[in-house]
């Protein structure tokens, strides 16, 4: 056992939330390596693609606001640690049948957590924004105070806040294997080196299950497309347009407005393909419903963008069998953490789970309470 390879939290997985834990961890002087198949930030994951949204009143469940309102306080912060522009206040609507679930729990987590949010009638949010075509039974839910989030400037300046307070970054060092059969340490295996830590936390996205085997996760990594759009001039542009999502039925959608002439951005927050990570390639038009799902939403709602595709790309979900996260100490070796099956809507989150996750390292709990993120509830 090599001194120089000891360290007392070792991260497995420095994209997206491995990252800001790396950053949060160092930071204590604790001795932290992070160690990533790629070279964070990247495009093998989830984190790429330049934008993720963040929104306060929490459709898919009111038990996340108090983690989400931390995190918008924590992104904050660290734009002004870091000066990376970080968050874009954009404000965030959201379009869809009066009857919705999704956007009757985001006004009720509104009005429980007291968050501000407009509810529009559909001539209310044309007369706001006249290049949405709103039907009658529509309405829109405004967070003002919402925005986007510079995804891959958030990963940058997480890594170079770990990096300058002494955390080791091993990047292009795929692990094979952790062993856990020895008393005060786990071994983590790549391969031309083998590192030693008191705790691991494991951050691998679309790979936990093939990293943790024995645990049999109720995960499925999923290829994801999206895509930018040319708009007429200023119709679009972040200076006057929010972030937003739109709900058809069965389907959603996001996007986020013009940003220097890049295109309207959208992408669709169900479907995709089921896929091996190993597999993911930036394949965008393979398969035929990659644009056609997005230009579904164009034609109908925002006909003015529904132009030439400017750029095409494709990244990986990890969703579980609820849509929930899934946070833990592992049921047999309690100093292993992970935290997997973001699916979809965690990105916002990654400030907070660094956060989480570091108080998990050092404190073995955390002052959040994680039992509804809990593997247990699976009977697993």
């Amino acid at each position: 056992m090599e001194k120089k390879h000891i360290f007392d939290v070792a991260i497995i997985g420095a994209g997206t939330m491995g990252m800001a834990a790396g950053a949060f961890l160092a930071q204590q002087q604790v001795k932290t390596v992070l160690i990533d198949a790629f070279d964070p930030p990247h495009n093998r994951g989830s984190h790429h693609g330049d934008t993720r949204m963040i929104r306060h009143a929490y459709g898919e469940g009111r038990q996340y606001v108090s983690l989400v309102k931390r995190a918008q306080q924590l992104w904050e912060d660290l734009e002004v640690q870091t000066g990376y522009k970080i968050f874009e206040k954009t404000g965030v609507i959201g379009l869809g049948p009066k009857d919705s679930t999704f956007l009757q729990e985001t006004i009720a987590a509104a009005s429980k957590y007291e968050l501000p949010l407009e509810v529009l009638t559909s001539n209310e949010v044309k007369k706001r924004w006249p290049v949405f075509s709103v039907p009658e039974h529509f309405i829109g839910c405004f967070e003002a105070e919402s925005g986007l989030i510079y995804s891959e400037n958030a990963i940058q300046a997480y890594k170079e806040i770990a990096i300058h307070h002494g955390a080791q970054l091993e990047t292009n060092t795929p692990v094979q294997q952790i062993e856990t059969d020895h008393k005060s340490f786990v071994k983590i295996i790549t391969e031309n080196k083998v590192f030693w830590a008191k705790k691991v936390i494991v951050t691998v996205g679309a790979w936990a299950s093939k990293l943790l085997p024995d645990l049999a996760l109720p995960i499925q990594p999923t290829r994801k497309a999206f895509g930018w759009f040319d708009t007429p001039a200023n119709l679009y542009d972040i200076n006057h347009f929010p972030s937003f999502y739109i709900e058809d039925k069965e389907n959603m959608c996001y996007g986020f407005p013009n940003i220097d002439g890049t295109g309207l951005k959208i992408g669709k927050s169900d479907g995709g393909q089921a896929i091996d990570p190993n597999k993911h390639t930036q394949n965008f038009g393979h398969y035929h419903t990659d644009e056609e799902e997005l230009r579904f939403f164009l034609k109908n709602y925002m006909p003015e963008a529904n132009g030439l595709l400017n750029q095409g790309k494709t990244c990986l979900y990890t969703i579980s069998s609820d849509n929930d996260f899934i946070i833990d100490h592992h049921p047999e070796h309690d100093h292993i953490i992970f935290a997997c099956g973001f699916s979809g809507h965690g990105f916002k989150f990654a400030s907070i789970m660094g956060e989480v996750l570091s108080e998990l390292a050092v404190n073995g709990q955390s002052k959040f309470d994680l039992s509804i993120f809990s593997l247990k509830r699976f009977g697993l």
